[in-house]
């Protein structure tokens, strides 16, 4: 008696099976590659820049933060760039504690946020309207 399993018009079901596990694999694998941000999380230092004595810190919001945490340098004054898409979700709603910042920002375009002069170990997080997305900006 065969091992493989045929349907009831004798056609064998095993290769439909292994190409389904094949592509969920690999669509399972792409999905955790694309969720880990490209090592965003480590602190990328792509998204800061320093000009005529201020600090840019850029974010992008859509579908959460990018970079979801970054490291930048304490004691200077900074600033906050939040910078959309056609964004339309709930990261558009940013909400920033610390600094008493709430605002719903435009669909497209950049929104500036003045955060003073950060101190060393304290971080800044800012949040979605429905504290789903969030991002971190540690300062050494």
């Amino acid at each position: 008696m065969s091992k493989n399993k045929k349907t009831s018009n004798g056609t064998n079901k095993t290769p439909f099976i292994v190409a389904t596990i094949v592509i969920l694999a690999v669509v399972g694998f792409v999905f955790i590659l694309g969720s880990s941000g490209g090592g965003s999380s480590a602190g990328s230092v792509a998204n800061i820049q320093i000009k005529d004595g201020i600090q840019y810190v850029t974010i992008a919001a859509g579908g959460g933060y990018s970079p979801k945490v970054s490291t930048a340098k304490a004691g200077i004054p900074t600033k906050l760039i939040v910078k959309t898409n056609g964004s339309y979700d709930c990261s558009s709603s940013l909400a920033i504690h610390s600094i008493g910042f709430q605002k719903i920002l435009p669909q497209t375009g950049e929104t500036e946020i003045d955060i003073g002069t950060p101190v060393a170990g304290v971080p800044l997080r800012g949040v979605c309207g429905m504290g789903m997305y969030s991002f971190l900006i540690n300062f050494n």
